[in-house]
Order: structure tokens, then C-alpha cells, then sequence
């Protein structure tokens, strides 16, 4: 007799409001080819109203997916709808990440973990420092000070056009997280050892205005969660100094690791060959 898990097909997402630009379906797929696995990872389309009864045919299983990714304009909504939102949600109110157990929605979020793995892979012990700026106040960057918040670092500095918008992170996530205008750049720039762009500053190579990298810390690094152009304007700033620099691609793929593996049983690895795959059809858009 054929057991039935070895020929049951299991189905993923990625939801949101345009989809057709997400390319994690290029790379779960590229995995579950890898893998020798019976599955497959679609994109699928929702509008904010339809939201809610997609989760609900998640939650009942009439949509016939394991699980799946929330991206924008989603991951507040999945937050809240989640039956189980984990710590990670809780505190930054905002998932990327789905799966059912025993009828009740899961919901993680892993762009913090992504962004770690990221610099993990490619600047060997850059989280040697004692403080941080992260530039813009935006639903990334929540991801950003809180992965750099529980990786120990004394101090975070988050600086945002809306000196406003800055407070509410710092409120949120409090200690040693610390609101600034862009009027105070030069300042706390002046010996950190990290800086982080959080922001929209050079997507697609637009012009970036000149930032204070000469006060810097000699070893510090440079990193940009943007991805398109791979050396963004301000990567090529930060160069430009000598600086260590680490792009934004391997936070995208490093991110989809753990839902990944929860939704299809087996931990993929963010290889050179995956990375390339994705080089290309950036190339192929341009």
C-alpha cells in the first residue's frame, strides 16, 4: 500500500495587493525542485476586503494550502486575524507567516530572522558593536530594530524624515531604542558601528542624498534591505568609504527558510545556485 503523505500534494502562498512582483515562488519552488518534494508554491491574489475570508478558507481548509506568506499590504490584517500569533507577531504586529494546526490559524513573522541570517552569512561578527542606526520609521524597519533589539545590541538609533513616526518605534519597543529627526544623523551617526536602510532611498537607483558614512566606525558595516539594484546608491556610498557592506537579496531569501520548512517538512539551504536564479530574473526585468 502507497503511503498517502508520499503522494498528497502540499500547497503554499504568498498573498497580497499586487502580487505578480513577489518572487517567492521562484524560490520555494527552486527548493521544492531541490528537495524531490510533491509540492508547490503559488501567488495568489487579495484584495484588503477579500483578506479575511482567504484566512478563513486557510483556517477550514477549503483553500487546500498548508500554509503560507503575507506580504504588503497584509501583514497588520494577519497579525490580528492569527488565532496564535507568536511573540515575535505580538511585539511587532505584523506577520509574514502562516500555517494551521488543529484548526487554529499560526502566524510568525521572519523578516527579522532573514535579515540576521543575512548578515550572519556575509559579515562575519558585525554584531560586535555598541550601537546601531537604522534609517526610517517604516513597517520594515519594526523587523530590523527588533531583530537587532534580541541579538544584544546596546544601543539603536532610529532615525526618520517624521521625527514622529520614529517615537512610536521607540515607544513600542522601548530601552535602548531612541527617536531621532533627520537633523540628528550627523550625530549619532559619529562612531556606530552599523548602519541600516530601512527606507525606499535608491530602489531602482534612484538618487540618494549624501550620507554621513565618514563618521562611521572604520570596521563598521553597511547594509540595505532594499535588493533592487543589488549595490544600491547607498551601498555604493558606504564603498565608496572603504566599508564593509552586505546587500539586501540574501534577507529575502534567508526570511523564507523557516515557513518553508514548516509547511513542507524539510529545511532548505540558500545556496549560490538560488541566489543566481534570482540574480537573473532581476537582470531579465530591468
Amino acid at each position: 500500500m502507497n503511503d498517502s503523505r508520499e503522494t498528497r500534494l502540499t500547497k503554499a502562498f504568498v498573498v497580497g495587493y499586487p502580487i505578480k512582483h513577489s518572487r517567492s515562488p521562484m524560490i520555494h519552488n527552486f527548493w521544492i525542485r531541490t528537495l524531490g518534494l510533491n509540492g508547490m508554491y503559488e501567488a495568489a491574489e487579495a484584495t484588503p476586503d477579500d483578506f479575511p475570508s482567504f484566512l478563513a478558507s486557510l483556517r477550514d481548509g477549503s483553500s487546500g494550502y498548508t500554509g503560507g506568506n503575507v506580504t504588503i499590504p497584509h501583514k497588520e490584517a494577519a497579525a490580528k486575524l492569527a488565532d496564535v500569533p507568536d511573540d515575535l507577531v505580538e511585539e511587532l504586529g505584523a506577520a509574514n507567516t502562516l500555517w494551521v494546526e488543529e484548526g487554529k490559524l499560526h502566524a510568525t513573522n521572519t523578516d527579522g530572522l532573514g535579515f540576521l541570517a543575512n548578515l550572519d552569512e556575509q559579515a562575519d561578527g558585525w554584531d560586535k558593536i555598541e550601537s546601531a542606526i537604522v534609517l526610517g520609521a517604516g513597517g520594515a524597519s519594526r523587523s530590523v530594530i527588533q531583530a537587532l533589539k534580541r541579538r544584544g545590541i546596546g544601543e539603536i538609533h532610529v532615525v526618520n524624515r517624521t521625527a514622529d513616526r520614529a517615537r512610536e518605534l521607540a515607544d513600542r519597543f522601548g530601552g535602548n531604542v531612541h527617536a531621532h529627526g533627520l537633523e540628528a544623523l550627523n550625530e549619532v551617526t559619529t562612531g556606530s558601528g552599523l548602519f541600516v536602510n530601512t527606507t525606499s532611498l535608491g530602489m531602482d537607483g534612484t538618487p540618494v542624498p549624501k550620507l554621513p558614512f565618514d563618521k562611521l566606525n572604520g570596521n563598521a558595516l553597511v547594509t540595505d534591505i532594499v535588493y533592487v539594484p543589488l549595490v544600491t546608491p547607498v551601498l555604493q556610498q558606504a564603498r565608496r568609504y572603504g566599508l564593509r557592506t552586505v546587500d539586501g537579496l540574501g534577507m529575502l531569501l534567508h526570511q523564507a527558510v523557516p515557513g518553508f520548512e514548516k509547511w513542507f517538512g524539510r529545511k532548505p539551504a540558500v545556496t549560490r545556485e538560488l541566489r543566481d536564479l534570482v540574480l537573473a530574473d532581476m537582470a531579465g526585468h530591468k
